[in-house]
């Protein structure tokens, strides 16, 4: 998707956004959407700066918001990922004080616009800035959308985007098993490892109730063939996790020459 598709997508989402806030029955809204209590609870644990994350959000995640699969999806955001917290509760990203900055922005917009249907079109459209390497120029979003810039703007001058994200650390410091990289997704609460690129096949098979959009149908033909082909491991990894990977690596090359010097002095 191009830049001018992106923007088009941008403005149909903030069509979507406008015709939710008409009245509607609950006859008319029961035959659209799931039932809550049916809904597949699909967590996104990300941070702005890894480009693994935009590149899911803006050319995989965004498709549910196409195909129908947000009526039966439950979708949480929480912009953290792999950072860390220092002394006196200061957050360190990964990806330097930038990708701090992102990520309170988009926790702030979360806060500001809790409905899926209208934080989203403002994440997605700074995760594009990401992908296509402008994210300097986050603030364009507001202008894009037509939306007002303050109540977000003032959540991070206050400090208060700063709580909102302790909390988002703690969501995930909490995440059982621990997530090991970002993008971590998370289906009624297990997560999905190096099968989140098949997220919405995932999506159709755990749904239970009676509206599964006609996508499920089109995606229960194709997943098998899609799902066996070879998987390239997207993300980046946390600190820790890296250093565990360098020590077994170490640990195996010290193995392998101790071996070999013992076979040389017999």
């Amino acid at each position: 998707m191009d830049s001018r598709q992106r923007l088009l997508f941008l403005a149909l989402l903030s069509i979507v956004v406008a015709l939710s806030a008409i009245p509607s029955s609950a006859a008319a809204a029961a035959s659209v959407r799931s039932s809550t209590d049916d809904k597949v609870t699909l967590a996104l644990y990300y941070e702005t700066l890894c480009p693994y994350c935009s590149n899911f959000i803006v050319n995989y995640l965004y498709k549910i918001f196409e195909n129908g699969l947000i009526n039966i999806v439950d979708l949480k955001l929480s912009p953290y990922g792999n950072a860390k917290i220092g002394p006196n509760n200061t957050i360190i990203c990964q990806h330097g004080a930038y990708e701090c900055l992102l990520n309170t922005i988009e926790a702030c917009a979360i806060y500001v616009w809790p409905d899926v249907s209208e934080h989203f079109p403002f994440i997605y459209c700074l995760e594009s800035l990401v992908y296509e390497g402008k994210y300097t120029e986050w603030e364009t979003c507001f202008t894009k959308l037509n939306i007002d810039p303050k109540p977000v703007t003032e959540c991070y001058s206050s400090g208060y985007g700063d709580k909102l994200e302790l909390q988002y650390a703690a969501e995930t410091n909490d995440l059982q098993p621990r997530h090991t990289y970002v993008p971590w997704v998370t289906m009624n609460g297990r997560p999905l490892y190096d099968d989140y690129y098949y997220f919405e096949s995932r999506i159709c098979r755990a749904y239970k109730g009676d509206n599964a959009p006609e996508i499920c149908d089109e995606l229960s033909r194709s997943s098998i063939r899609k799902e066996s082909g070879n998987r390239v491991r997207s993300v980046c990894y946390k600190e820790e996790s890296i250093k565990s990977m360098l020590s077994r690596i170490r640990s195996a090359v010290e193995s392998w020459i101790h071996g070999v010097n013992i076979a040389a002095s017999i």
